[in-house]
């Protein structure tokens, strides 16, 4: 629409609002209002704190300025924004001092804390926020200004009836230990027929739950009276799935765990994770644990308290007594022939079976605690040590290099009584698969068992249980051929354990030595860098029959 074309009194009310503006906006900048605006009705900057009622000339005044405004838009002319001061505090937008309320609430939250209980307060506010670093620096300011911040913190946030619970609670399991260490002390009158056989079957089964901490009595206990159960259907109208070992009486079920241990010890142990029947019958059956401990498989009837055979690994002659031990020489031999003759030394599966129940209260206790040695392994023991060189004189360095020295000893135990010993720098992925007697005294060339071209094939026996024989069990004996014919190379390891559960897997430096066939000398040599030998189960080895083993 074209402007001319409007009515004479808009222009008029146009210009007069135009007027009135500039006016406004002169006595602005001079600092002092319009006379006119003052008189008529009070601006948004009044001082006075009552709501301003809006008359009817100023609610003309707001529909003249609307409609005016509109046609100017219309028209095309530029008109600034207007001002409303007849609102009275009413404020409309944001300014820039202002700020929200969340705002306001996270620069509260930000303050910095000034007590200690404060600190322990935003400290644990920020460990649940995932802020671990800022929570360990605020618990340590925290108990900085008060070593009892959490005590004050508890009693704040925690009511007393809560520490009435959490002792209640310590105190009920505190008595259940307790009743529960009186009851295994009591003897208890054991189940006749544990495997819930018929009458007039035999029972064989003999549990037993000592050796075992209160709380794992508790637990295995539980699963005396359980079954094997079979697996659940796949849906709930469909037949369960056949479940052949659960009907198996079970006499037969420990003939099999008996056959299974002694094919495959770890797959016995292992068992215990099926189902709880039958973790119940690996932990208690003491007729499998028997066999093993008395079997050459894996127990004591393969082990060597004696000397059987010499250092070479030749079988000993009639009238040799077994060698030269050290520092046990008996010179005080009386030359009357009223002697008694040596008694012959017992057996060592009848020596096993008379260390139960004292001192070891079970076969699985005496299977697990007693020395013995393993030769279905290899013990390894890795030494590393660092010794300052000598630079080259081409160099201008003032700083000497330092070498990183890393080698290995292998020591693998044969059942007659043979052990092969090695010291070399190769890994043991280049020497565990050659660590056979058929690789001794050979010439590999660059053969991959060239290792072995230091290896020596020696002897081993343990400190034995014998009544007289003044040594204390624990300790294994290694005898082996030195660098030239006139040495011989002595060690004495202990038995020791490595990592949570094992047992004997360990063996410790007790001492070592060099004997001179010549001179009849004893030398000990230094264990300063030496290590322990840590065992290391090999699978291709097997149960190690083929290996200068004699199966009974």
């Amino acid at each position: 629409m074209d402007p001319k074309d409007l009515p004479t009194s808009t222009e008029a009310e146009l210009e007069s609002f135009r007027q009135k503006w500039r006016e406004e906006v002169t006595a602005r900048a001079k600092g002092k209002a319009p006379a006119s605006s003052a008189s008529a009705k009070p601006t948004a900057t009044s001082s006075s704190t009552g709501k301003p009622h809006p008359s009817k000339s100023n609610a003309q005044d707001a529909q003249h300025h609307t409609r005016a405004r509109s046609l100017s838009l219309e028209g095309g002319d530029e008109v600034n924004s207007y001002t409303y001061h007849n609102l009275g505090e009413k404020q409309h937008g944001r300014r820039l001092d202002e700020t929200s309320a969340q705002t306001a609430a996270a620069i509260a939250e930000e303050a910095e804390p000034t007590s200690a209980l404060e600190h322990y307060e935003k400290a644990v506010e920020k460990e649940s926020q995932g802020s671990l670093g800022d929570s360990v620096d605020l618990y340590r300011k925290a108990f900085k200004l008060d070593s009892g911040v959490q005590e004050t913190y508890k009693a704040k946030y925690f009511p007393p009836s809560y520490f009435k619970k959490l002792k209640a609670a310590q105190a009920a399991q505190a008595a259940q230990a307790a009743s529960a260490s009186a009851s295994s002390a009591a003897p208890k009158p054991q189940d006749p027929n544990p495997s819930n056989a018929s009458a007039t079957v035999p029972n064989t089964a003999h549990h037993s739950l000592h050796g075992l901490s209160p709380s794992y009595q508790n637990l295995i206990s539980e699963y005396a009276s359980t079954s094997i159960l079979g697996e659940l259907p796949p849906t709930e109208f469909s037949p369960a799935p056949p479940c052949p070992i659960s009907n198996i009486p079970e006499e037969i079920i420990v003939e099999i765990l008996e056959q299974l241990a002694v094919q495959d010890i770890v797959s016995f142990a292992r068992l215990a994770q099926v189902c709880k029947r039958l973790a119940y019958l690996v932990t208690t059956e003491d007729r499998v644990w028997k066999r093993l401990a008395i079997g050459p498989e894996y127990g004591f009837a393969s082990m060597h308290y004696t000397w059987s055979c010499e250092v070479g690994g030749k079988p000993l002659d009639d009238d040799q007594t077994g060698g030269i031990t050290l520092g046990t020489a008996n010179l005080d031999l009386s030359d009357s022939e009223e002697t008694e003759p040596e008694s012959e030394p017992l057996p060592p599966a009848l020596l096993t079976q008379l260390l139960v129940p004292t001192p070891y209260p079970t076969y699985r206790v005496l299977f697990r605690q007693r020395p013995r040695i393993r030769f279905n392994g290899c013990y390894i023991s890795t030494v590393n040590y660092t010794r300052p060189g000598q630079a080259e004189p081409t160099t201008s360095s003032w700083n000497s290099p330092i070498h990183i020295v890393t080698y290995f000893r292998y020591l693998r135990f044969l059942r007659d009584g043979t052990c092969i010993s090695l010291l070399t720098t190769a890994e043991p992925a280049d020497v565990v698969p050659y660590l056979y007697t058929e690789h001794i005294r050979k010439n590999h060339h660059n053969l991959p068992s060239a290792p072995m071209k230091d290896a020596v094939l020696g002897r081993w026996r343990m400190s034995g249980p014998e009544p007289g024989s003044g040594e204390q069990e624990g300790t294994v004996h290694i005898e082996k051929p030195g660098a030239t014919p006139k040495y011989m190379y002595k060690m004495a390891l202990n038995f020791g354990n490595a990592g949570r559960g094992a047992k004997n897997n360990k063996l410790v430096w007790q001492g070592y030595w060099s004997y001179n066939r010549l001179t009849d000398d004893w030398a000990e040599f230094g264990l300063k860098n030496d290590r322990a030998f840590y065992f290391s189960r090999v699978k291709s080895y097997g149960m190690s029959w083929d290996e200068r083993g004699i199966k009974e």
